[in-house]
């Protein structure tokens, strides 16, 4: 579903704080896969997101999403094959619209936009539904304003938009990483769930070791634009926190 080929990527090329975040990177990703992704700070974790959404390009090496090259496409572009959902929960939604203003601009991904389509009666009831999935109460809600509600409510909404017109990939850039325990532990039980039920293939970044064992099929470790582990089936299953730990301080 994700092919990441020989990419490389520096920041402030040829002055004095050039660096190089990765070099001839290689990563493969298959459908319906559910990755986990952790790593200290400067590891790539979050380029790695930029470079596959589009919101920054590598200086060399090619992208493919279900064996189409999107490498040279802008980040508007892929957005038919991507859904994101930030650590920030005030990105991603536009606070000003209401959640069935925002539900129907996330159905439009990827197609020429319009509120007389968006909005039509046979949306509220749809997005009735899914919201009622949620366990919310969200769905007697539509015409609330997304900037009135809670970090947890909002992080729900976005990851429901993240997915409404079924994208091929699923980014979640420490998408809990804002929130208090109990919405954080929430929304990762929705993050289960939607990915569970549509077996859309997932990129989750976190920094809590233990959801990286807890969540998803397959683990990666990043280490300065390297892969330092890269674990699934029972090779992650048998790992232990402590291990896990060990690796990732050393």
């Amino acid at each position: 579903m994700l092919k990441l080929e020989n990419i490389s990527k520096i920041f402030h090329k040829c002055s004095p704080d050039e660096k190089i975040i990765f070099k001839n990177f290689n990563l493969e990703i298959k459908k319906g896969e559910f990755v986990t992704i952790i790593g200290g700070n400067g590891a790539g974790k979050s380029t790695l997101m930029n470079i596959i959404s589009g919101t920054t390009f590598p200086e060399s090496g090619k992208i493919f999403i279900d064996e189409n090259d999107v490498t040279s496409l802008p980040e508007f572009k892929r957005a038919k094959f991507i859904g994101r959902v930030f650590q920030d929960p005030l990105k991603g939604s536009a606070p000003n619209l209401t959640i069935e203003e925002n539900l129907s601009l996330a159905c439009l991904r990827g197609q020429k936009r319009g509120f007389k389509f968006g909005v039509s009666k046979t949306n509220t009831e749809f997005f009735k539904t899914k919201l009622a999935e949620l366990n919310l109460g969200l769905e007697d809600r539509l015409t609330t304003k997304m900037g009135l509600l809670s970090g947890g409510q909002r992080q729900a909404v976005t990851l429901l938009m993240a997915v409404l017109a079924k994208p091929k990939i699923l980014l979640l850039d420490e998408h809990t990483a804002a929130l208090d325990p109990k919405s954080s532990e929430k929304i990762l039980d929705l993050t289960q769930k939607i990915t569970q039920n549509s077996e859309i293939t997932t990129l989750m970044i976190t920094h809590n070791m233990q959801n990286a064992l807890d969540f998803g099929s397959r683990l990666i470790m990043l280490n300065q634009g390297k892969v330092e582990m890269d674990l699934s089936g029972n090779e992650r299953k048998n790992i232990k926190f402590s291990q896990l730990h060990e690796k990732f301080m050393f």
